[in-house]
């Protein structure tokens, strides 16, 4: 990274002190590109830095599981704002033309990341050269004829195919090879045209209403019903009293409305577990040292994922006491947390230590001193409010 990265950054001055609405269109416009480029030295930056964090795996001493897993939890980034800034300083550790032009400001980290994968010492300064007056999209073209002529099309379709679940908005995205594709297509448009319409229902919901019907046919015809459940937390009042509005919570999903939780209840078998008045599962204290398996739900639909701060790890997770079994601690759910394997070892060595009250906070110190917090789901606590 060139040595002169800070100096750069520092040069460009910021008056926050200027009124935006006194000032010409075209001065706007030109503080804005400023601002891009300052956006590109201090993405220039923080690639330089973390570079250098990979190469001593300092991210360790703050008990990250990667690099990607620090930045998380400790620069607030995204796992995928994070993925991308530790793919391309990988990347540009032997391409000094490019991560000058980052460094510098001449070129983004959009640019950057574009071509990064592509480029080799020996073609870094031809594509440096062709990113000043390029736009991503064609360099994006660029990197696709660097890489050479693919391989079938038929081989590469099959080879892309995914499916993916958004819960955050329900949505359901699918890459198909083409004959897959038009197959689906073709199903799911006869079966909406099959369905009764009073006329108001868009095409695109009556093409969802077919593809729930593909999926309810098959669950009808495998014996004894369906093999899917699907958990609700919610107050006994909400299933009983038609009139009552307060919400229900799905199971690692969201709330749910009480007219929703009742006409789930309607059509599906009801499993009571005895809450107390907080909406929290039931205590064992010093009773068994082992969670029930109603606790152990309660702590996955508390925490979600692993509890260690910048952890999203859901696979490889166990519930733990927080102040151990032999010493005391209780199997309540203020003491009970859900952790993965690596942290679980990692708070069990020396250096670390974790207290607090699962329900709300949790603080745990690094063998650095660094002290990190964490919180249960927002959507547990908001159900659990009185």
């Amino acid at each position: 990274m060139d040595a002169t990265a800070p100096a750069l950054a520092d040069a460009f001055a910021v008056d926050t002190d200027v009124d935006l609405a006194t000032l010409p269109t075209e001065t706007i416009m030109g503080l804005a590109a400023g601002s891009a480029r300052r956006m590109s030295c201090e993405a220039g930056l923080f690639v330089h830095y973390t570079g250098e964090l990979r190469k001593r795996e300092g991210w360790r001493a703050e008990g990250a599981t990667s690099l990607e897993a620090w930045m998380v939890e400790r620069c607030g980034l995204s796992l995928a704002s994070a993925r991308s800034f530790d793919h391309v300083g990988e990347q540009l550790e032997d391409l000094p033309n490019l991560t000058t032009g980052l460094s510098s400001g001449e070129l983004t980290f959009d640019k950057v990341r574009a071509i990064a994968d592509v480029a080799t010492p020996a073609s870094d300064r031809d594509l440096a050269e062709q990113a000043q007056g390029l736009t991503v999209r064609q360099l994006q073209d660029v990197a696709r004829i660097e890489r050479g002529a693919p391989r079938s099309r038929a081989e590469a379709d099959h080879e892309a195919r995914s499916l993916r679940f958004n819960d955050n908005f329900h949505t359901v995205t699918a890459q198909l090879p083409a004959e897959s594709y038009f197959e689906v297509k073709s199903d799911l448009e006869t079966r909406a045209r099959a369905l009764a319409s009073d006329g108001d229902t868009r095409w695109d919901q009556r093409l969802c209403d077919g593809f729930l019907g593909v999926i309810r046919a098959d669950n009808d015809a495998q014996q004894g019903g369906s093999p899917y459940v699907v958990v609700v937390h919610a107050p006994l009042a909400t299933v009983a009293d038609e009139s009552s509005e307060v919400a229900g919570e799905l199971e690692s999903g969201e709330l749910i409305s009480g007219e929703t939780v009742r006409r789930l209840a309607c059509d599906a078998t009801v499993i009571v577990a005895l809450d107390d008045d907080l909406g929290h599962t039931m205590y064992e204290g010093r009773a068994r040292r082992f969670p029930s398996r109603t606790q152990r739900r309660e702590v996955m639909r508390r925490d979600r994922h692993c509890r260690f701060p910048g952890c999203t790890n859901v696979t490889f997770t166990n519930v733990h006491h927080i102040k151990p079994w032999g010493s005391g601690g209780r199997t309540d759910l203020d003491n009970l947390v859900l952790m993965c394997q690596h942290h679980h070892y990692r708070l069990h060595s020396s250096g670390w230590s974790m207290k607090g009250n699962a329900n709300e906070e949790l603080t745990l110190v690094a063998p650095t001193g660094r002290v990190m917090t964490s919180r249960p789901s927002p959507l547990w606590t908001t159900v659990s409010a009185p």
